[in-house]
């Protein structure tokens, strides 16, 4: 699918949508079965600040390729001028690019998302 002619929104909405439940079910299976701890240790992964602490992991470990920095920084420089309150700007465009990779990803290439996620860890 030509993910260049989809809006970066709609491609950030549904990276994080993969994301979340991806964390999420890899939370339960480790163990955590309560409603509120898996809330809790899910933000530590799905919120901005976490997001970003993965992405430039990825990066500083040379983890993803050119033209998946070309689709973060698609995301990262989206015009969107509001953020949340409780995000300074830079975080929160950072992981708009990290869940447009997600998104598009997801649409194009679920195994290298598969890898990608997998290279996460979760505990």
């Amino acid at each position: 699918m030509n993910t260049k002619t989809i809006n970066v929104q709609i491609l950030a909405l549904l990276g994080d949508a993969v994301f979340s439940l991806y964390i999420r079910e890899k939370l339960l299976t480790i163990g955590i079965n309560d409603p509120n701890i898996l809330q809790k240790k899910s933000i530590e992964y799905v919120s901005a600040k976490g997001q970003v602490k993965i992405l430039n992991n990825l990066i500083d470990n040379n983890i993803l390729t050119e033209e998946e920095i070309s689709i973060v920084k698609r995301g990262r420089n989206n015009k969107k001028d509001n953020h949340p309150k409780n995000t300074d700007i830079i975080t929160y465009k950072l992981s708009t690019g990290f869940e447009t990779l997600l998104g598009d990803l997801y649409l194009n290439n679920k195994i290298r998302l598969k890898e990608i996620l997998n290279l996460i860890e979760v505990k």
